[in-house]
């Protein structure tokens, strides 16, 4: 099996509409995807029904990628299978998706007064009707030419985490995060966690702190990390006995990064649908869970 359980949408900054995520995700050879959008569960209806068009077996797992807070360190936590309709973190999720505009605004301030010929027009035309965040305004200075891929954007030159034209906004603790996605029957995967290139990370001692808190496992398996990181994140992973994934993190054409580019054990999946109670993977026609 082929699994694949990291993936963007146009519900959140990815290129690709739910239902053309699920198509070249089968298309891709994958047999599991999750579609992991940014603190958002709207693109969850229109792949699910996409499953019973295709002429493959294709199963889908739901979930989002909920922006956290440690400290000053920002950090993304992926919630898998949880009930979406439970209210306490419904309104975390809520509060987050919130705060996307006054701080796109912001950024895009920061850049005008940096010289950038950047307009708050051309950022809305970018995002459509997505949820609006950095991947759309990097996706301006591309086009504009001041860098030469989405990923050169996410530097302390520019829009990482803490850089010159950076802008806060409301973030979940991650432990408040992790309890909230437990209560509501979901199971939580540290996404990335070394991705140094982005900006500032989270000294890898927290992760005891995080297990003992509930945290199931590690995105070990990610294109920003290199192999002696990965190798470090699964020794690290069978010390506080958390499970390790492999995932895309499939952005569309936003990201030159492919479905299917890492993938995850299939006896981790089971074990992730196993500890799940909030829902449940949604097999296509003829499908397999």
């Amino acid at each position: 099996m082929r699994i694949d359980l990291h993936t963007h949408s146009t519900a959140s900054d990815g290129t690709d509409t739910p239902a053309e995520l699920v198509r070249h995700a089968a298309a891709a050879g994958l047999d599991v995807v999750a579609l992991t959008d940014h603190d958002s569960t709207r693109g969850h209806a229109e792949a699910i029904a996409t499953l019973a068009d295709l002429d493959r077996n294709l199963t889908l797992v739901t979930g989002a990628e909920l922006s956290c807070r440690l400290g000053g360190v920002v950090l993304h936590l992926l919630a898998y299978l949880f009930d979406p309709a439970e209210p306490a973190l419904l309104r975390e999720r809520e509060l987050v998706r919130d705060d996307r505009v006054p701080r796109a605004r912001t950024m895009v301030g920061k850049l005008q007064e940096l010289g950038v010929p950047v307009t708050w027009e051309q950022v809305t035309r970018i995002a459509g009707d997505a949820s609006l965040g950095r991947p759309h305004i990097a996706t301006a200075l591309v086009d504009l030419g001041v860098v030469r891929t989405v990923s050169d954007a996410f530097t302390p030159e520019w829009l990482g985490d803490g850089g010159r034209v950076y802008a806060e906004r409301y973030e979940l603790d991650v432990f408040e995060a992790i309890r909230l996605v437990k209560a509501a029957g979901g199971v939580t995967v540290l996404a990335h966690p070394q991705a140094v290139k982005r900006g500032a990370v989270v000294p890898e001692s927290a992760f005891a702190r995080f297990a003992a808190a509930g945290l199931d496992g590690i995105e070990t398996d990610h294109m920003d990390h290199d192999e002696p990181t990965r190798a470090r994140l699964r020794g690290l992973a069978a010390e506080l006995g958390l499970l390790t994934t492999g995932s895309s993190d499939y952005h569309g054409s936003r990201k030159s990064v492919a479905l299917g580019a890492f993938t995850t054990d299939p006896e981790i999946y089971g074990e992730i649908t196993r500890r799940a109670s909030g829902a449940f993977p949604v097999p296509g026609a003829g499908g397999r869970a």
